[in-house]
């Protein structure tokens, strides 16, 4: 089985995921508790987000009826630093072998790199042998020269360091470490748009992660300050209700576009003490909640604009997380980008279907589909460094297919008989 641990800004998910042998995952369990201890995709109280993943492990655990020793785990939050680099190799042998692929790989990403920062991902766009270009698997080809185009990723080492902290005190281990919108990436976008170019916009509560796909590969990676926090926190300060009351009148009334928002409606806002409720037309909620989504949205054009990917899109901004499914967000942002959008949800895998196909939950699921498309069938099933030990030690390889037969005390005891009457 595969466990992906999603650490959000307002909630931690616990996904648990199993390969069927048509090669399609199954969600098998899930668990999801508030994220207490995260601000911005990065842990602000150690003790509070152990009490969190602890909770969200326990749910996933009792709902897939197993036990779990180690998660893939996403990460996101400012801290995140990208950029595209270039290596050149000599092919050895005339032929490209797995040997020269890994070493133009190394080649790529021998760039300088602060020491507060901690390579995350290494990802290759495209290779060139001699004078031909966009390859997508040298692996056979002849030539003399092999470069490759790659896109690095990298985060704070301490604020890593800090989810995996948070992780290894719940007493698990860590497989790996995922992009966030590298996630979301597998489970919202189809191979065309990533062909023609696209661009995805996880918007959760802390942040709005960037991800712009180009020639089937991952070209610019990015993340916006700006999320669903600060609508609940503009929500709060606009109608002088509790941050509570403001989260729930948010999910219940709120749209992105005022004109979508009828003044007729009234709503009922809860006042701060014991003053008593006050009414607000949901026109005036909708006009609040307009201002900060542009802002999201602007933000979101400036660093395309300023990446120089904006005229590289035609397939258009995809949205997902939490923050994309208010109403009247998806025509707002068409009306910013001047292109098309669409809202993303995260269908592709079976199972628990109804709870995870929603938006909310495409780095759960993203982690899960990930993992099981990088990671080899031999090692899926190995969860811990120690019991990757043992079986290599102990075990014998048994072949594809078979099955190991049981012990028989019998069987074993007319072998013995057998080779002591050869010698008689």
């Amino acid at each position: 089985m595969i466990v992906g641990l999603d650490v959000g800004t307002s909630k931690i998910t616990c996904i648990v995921g199993e390969v069927g042998v048509d090669g399609v995952m199954e969600v098998v369990g899930i668990g999801s508790h508030v994220a207490k201890g995260m601000k911005r995709g990065v842990v602000i109280n150690i003790e509070s987000t152990v009490q969190s993943i602890q909770r969200a492990v326990e749910e996933a655990e009792l709902m897939a009826g197993c036990n779990i020793h180690s998660v893939y785990v996403s990460v996101a939050g400012s801290h995140i630093r990208s950029q595209n680099s270039h290596g050149i190799v000599a092919i050895k042998h005339g032929e490209v072998f797995k040997e020269d692929i890994e070493r133009v790989i190394d080649a790529a990403q021998a760039v300088p790199i602060s020491s507060d920062q901690r390579l995350i991902h290494v990802l290759p766009q495209e290779y060139h042998i001699d004078a031909q270009e966009g390859i997508r698997d040298p692996l056979g080809m002849s030539g003399v020269r092999l470069e490759a185009n790659v896109h690095l990723i990298s985060g704070a080492e301490n604020a890593v360091m800090n989810v995996e902290k948070c992780i290894r005190r719940c007493g698990l281990e860590v497989d790996g470490v995922i992009l966030s919108q590298l996630a979301s990436s597998y489970v919202c976008l189809s191979e065309d748009e990533k062909d023609l170019g696209v661009c995805l916009v996880d918007i959760g509560a802390g942040t709005a992660d960037i991800a712009v796909w180009l020639d089937g590969a991952l070209h610019h990676t990015s993340v916006v300050p700006v999320a669903g926090d600060q609508v609940t926190n503009d929500i709060s300060m606009a109608l002088r209700t509790p941050t509570l009351h403001a989260e729930n009148i948010k999910i219940k009334y709120a749209c992105a576009m005022s004109d979508l928002a009828s003044a007729e409606q009234i709503i009922e806002v809860p006042s701060v003490g014991d003053r008593q409720p006050r009414s607000i037309s949901r026109h005036a909620l909708a006009e609040v909640v307009e201002a900060r989504y542009e802002e999201i949205y602007t933000m979101v054009q400036e660093e395309l604009n300023r990446s120089g990917f904006a005229e590289r899109i035609p397939a258009g901004i995809v949205l997902t997380g939490g923050t994309s499914l208010m109403e009247g967000a998806e025509a707002l942002a068409e009306r910013i980008f001047d292109m098309p959008v669409r809202i993303a949800r995260p269908g592709q895998a079976k199972g628990v279907s109804e709870v995870v196909d929603n938006p909310s939950y495409a780095t759960s699921v993203g982690l899960l589909m990930y993992a099981g498309a990088n990671v080899p069938a031999s090692e899926a099933f190995e969860t811990t460094a120690q019991t990757k030990t043992l079986k290599k030690k102990y075990l014998p390889d048994v072949a594809a297919g078979e099955t190991k037969p049981a012990f028989s005390p019998t069987k074993a005891w007319h072998k013995v008989k057998d080779w002591f009457q050869s010698y008689i």
